[in-house]
């Protein structure tokens, strides 16, 4: 096989979660803390690109410190209560590569709990190594340190793996360890956002099929 490990993002590369459950629960917490202050799921898409959740959140809804807390525990719960179906074509890539001894790992935003949670759901493989939301907040996306630490736990060297994510911060963790990128745009509408990864990921994935001939 090309890769001996496939890196998985989670939320809009393996589920459709934003438009189901992180939208939603954005809207529903807006809704409660600042009514006056309302985006649309497709605003919602291009500033999750750029600037990137955190600013959006800090910069453009001008949410406190205290209230970007509030705003991710009522995220938690929320996802803790909704699941997202994986995209068509997913489960097929990863029983293939498990089935040829391959690994799957994540590193994604979301907490591990809910990650399993949607693996489970969606009777996808349970990933040999998830790093999720609660690793420290220095070793999260975009920090390269859970690719370090796969490669480690594995015996791996960067051309074995190849990250896959539909964001920015998946990107700059891939180059910062010298690691392939696939970008998945098969949820992604919104214009600029396919521009930027068309120019600088190493494959552009518009559809789950493109991955598995890259995977193949």
């Amino acid at each position: 096989m090309k890769y001996k490990c496939l890196v998985f993002d989670h939320d809009d590369t393996t589920v459709n979660s934003t438009a189901t459950i992180h939208y939603p629960s954005f809207i529903e917490y807006m809704r409660i803390k600042h009514p006056e202050i309302s985006y649309t799921l497709e605003d919602y898409f291009r500033y999750n690109f750029d600037p990137g959740v955190i600013p959006f959140f800090k910069d453009m809804c001008g949410l406190s410190e205290e209230e970007l807390k509030e705003e991710q525990e009522f995220w938690f719960e929320y996802a803790k209560n909704h699941v997202a179906d994986a995209f068509d074509g997913i489960r097929d890539i990863m029983n293939n590569h498990k089935d040829r001894g391959g690994i799957i790992a994540v590193v994604s935003h979301s907490y591990s709990s809910n990650i399993l949670k949607d693996y489970r759901y969606n009777d996808l493989p349970e990933p040999d190594i998830i790093f999720g939301w609660e690793q420290p907040k220095e070793e999260r996306k975009p920090s390269p340190v859970p690719l370090y630490k796969i490669m480690e736990t594995y015996n791996l060297k960067p051309e074995d793996l190849l990250m896959i994510d539909d964001l920015k911060p998946g990107l700059v963790m891939a180059r910062a360890a010298g690691v392939d990128f696939a970008a998945a745009g098969w949820c992604n509408f919104v214009d600029e956002n396919e521009l930027y990864m068309r120019q600088h990921a190493d494959y552009y994935c518009k559809e789950v099929e493109d991955l598995k001939k890259i995977v193949w």
